[in-house]
Formats: structure tokens, sequence, C-alpha cells
């Protein structure tokens, strides 16, 4: 009996760390309000089951198209791009304080300083924010508060450059700025100039400093939009919107070198589309980019020696323009945003490999998905 009872609590106690796992995760969706949306949603995964619920609605924000909680979880940073009416400046960053039920308390709100802000990233330490504006073609620096406030930008630096196509790269459209793992180098994706520009903060005035030598150039017209960084600090992945690839850097002496381009679409497709995001798995073996128009997500396993991409296969993401996804904290979820079909698709990640779950969550034009 006392060896029954013994090897009972056992066993109890070697599945904790995975009944601890389960559990409800809490996530914040960004939404174009422009297209039926009310602002920012708090929602929650159930980490057992896989549902997914709406509990609460942030409303009178507009178009927070892209969210970035800070290192310390304490704040969130909404970039948003109101009506010429109510935002003259053609879009603004909003400071939230997140409050222990996941509520959001307003802050400040300041000018972006340039049309159509599309990204933000906060620094290690919290103390600074930037920001990527696409209409503006240019890049925002500001100080962060003690309180998570915005403070007023310190540095605004407009791109120059173009491309090759026509259309789309008549002139520059910063699409996300990235502090990077090197040598304190931040990196902007500019998808009207075809290239990746570096910067390097000067935190005492509070400037971007351009640094030339350690930019990247892609291949012209592909149109980089994000991108991701490997965990052992050498190799950069870019998703090119417009060349629907994704292009790997090397980072040696200082300066990028561009080792592989890789199609993110299958080699029978012969329709049109623009990919969006891009994300390497917390171990660095997978990354996965979403293309909008075929509206799948490209999965690729990855050489941590090399940096290279071999193509794994496609998944459909069960909607439609998968403008952003993200992977739930553990890894073993990935919530896709699909836009133009209002609902966001659940998959289970197995040896990597997204399986749709059946799980979905309906919501106005989700268009980023970030979790607490």
């Amino acid at each position: 009996m006392k060896s029954l009872l013994l090897w009972t609590l056992l066993l109890m106690t070697s599945l904790l760390p995975e009944a601890w796992s389960q559990g409800v995760a809490r996530f914040y969706t960004g939404t174009f309000t422009s297209e039926g949306a009310e602002g920012i949603s708090l929602c929650t995964l159930d980490t057992l089951t896989g549902d997914m619920e709406v509990v609460q609605v942030f409303k009178g924000i507009d178009n927070p198209n892209f969210l970035k909680i800070s290192p310390d979880r304490r704040f969130l940073y909404a970039v948003t791009r109101g009506p010429r009416g109510v935002d003259p400046d053609g879009g603004s960053v909003s400071a939230f304080q997140i409050m222990d039920n996941g509520e959001l308390r307003f802050l400040n709100k300041m000018s972006a300083h340039g049309d159509d802000p599309c990204y933000a990233e906060v620094s290690s330490d919290g103390r600074w924010l930037v920001v990527a504006n696409y209409g503006g073609g240019s890049v925002v620096l500001f100080p962060l508060e003690e309180d998570g406030s915005l403070a007023p930008a310190t540095s605004v630096v407009r791109h120059e450059g173009s491309g090759a196509h026509a259309v789309r790269q008549t002139r520059p459209y910063a699409h996300s700025i990235r502090f990077s793992p090197f040598d304190g180098l931040l990196y902007a994706a500019d998808l009207g100039a075809d290239r990746l520009f570096a910067y390097t903060l000067r935190p005492g005035p509070g400037t971007l400093e351009p640094k030339p030598g350690a930019q990247a150039l892609l291949p012209p017209g592909a149109g980089p939009r994000h991108i991701d960084f490997a965990p052992e600090g050498r190799f950069c992945y870019v998703v090119n919107e417009l060349s629907s690839t994704v292009s790997v850097f090397e980072f040696v002496n200082g300066a990028m070198s561009l080792l592989q381009d890789i199609s993110t679409l299958p080699g029978e497709f012969r329709g049109t589309s623009f990919c969006a995001d891009i994300h390497l798995s917390s171990c660095g073996k997978w990354l996965y980019a979403s293309n909008r128009g075929h509206n799948s997500l490209a999965v690729f396993s990855r050489d941590a020696v090399t940096g290279r991409l071999t193509p794994v296969t496609h998944v459909s993401v069960e909607g439609n323009w998968p403008r952003n996804f993200a992977l739930a904290p553990g890894g073993r979820y990935l919530l896709v945003a699909n836009q133009r079909s209002h609902q966001i698709s659940l998959f289970r990640l197995e040896n990597g490999i997204p399986l749709f779950t059946g799980k979905e969550l309906k919501t106005p034009a989700p268009v980023c998905v970030e979790f607490l």
C-alpha cells in the first residue's frame, strides 16, 4: 500500500510541470477600425481546450494596427492611424498601462511624426520606443518615462531612396524597425528603398545615428517588410512583401552579407500574393512567413550553423489575408490574424509544423496579435 501511494505521489509530481503549463493565456489584438473594428481587444486562449474569447474591447482608438508590450509587461504601446480630421499629423503613438486584470489605462499620446505608422518596438531596458512610419518613410525615437508614458520624440530620421517597382517603390516606405543583437545596432526595413537601414542609439542626446556601412541592400524589387533575428545572434531574416521571398543575411565584421534569397510560395502558384510577417521559433529550428493572397504560412527548417533555410511545407491559414501572426508562450500554439475574413485561426505546433485545430476567434479586421 505504501509503495502504491509513493508511486502515485511520484506520478503526480512528474505531471506538475505539464499541469502548470495549462491555463489561460491573454493577448491583445490590434485592428483596423476603418474596416469595422472598434479598437484594441483583450482576448484569452485556453491552452488546454484551444478556445478563444474576446474579453473586452478598448474603444475610441483609431486603427491600432500594431501593438508592442514592454519587456516588463507593464505597458502597451499602439501605433494608430486616425482620419485627418482627428489626427492631422497622419498618425500617432499611444501609451497604456496594463492593469492586473489586463485592462488598459490610457497614459498619453504623441504624434508619430509621419504618415501611417505601422511598427513599434521597445528597447530591452524599457527606456526607448522606436516607430516606423510607412507613409512618412521615417523612423522615430521616443524616450519612455518611469511611469511608461511617452516623452516627446528626440530623433526623427527620414529615409532616402527608391526601388525597381514602378508603383510601390517610388520613394521610401519604412515598414518596421528592430533592436538587433549586432553590436547595439537597430535595423529598419524600408519597402520602398529596398534596404535595411542601420542605426546606433545614442542615449545621451537620444538620437538615432545612421550607420551606412552596416546597412543591407535587398535584391531589386524585393520590398522588405519585417525582420527577425536568430537566437545565436549571427543571422538576420527579412520577409519581402513584393517579391514573396525571405532574404537571409549574416552579420560579419560589422556588415551584412546576403546568404540566400528563397521564395515563400509553391512553385506552381501563379496568382498574386504579398508577404506580411515573419517569425522564428524560440528554439531557432523553424521559420514561418505569411503569404497574403496565397493565404498560407510558408514553413522552413533552419540550419543553425549556416543560417540557411530549407522549404518544408505550406499551411493554409484557414482565412483571408494573414497580415500578422504570433507564437504563443511555450511554443505550443500559433495564432494567425486574418484581416479580410475577420477571424483569428489557431494552430497547434507539432515538430515545428502548424496544424489547424479547428478553432477560430471571430473578430473584425484583426491585424496584430501581442501576447501578455
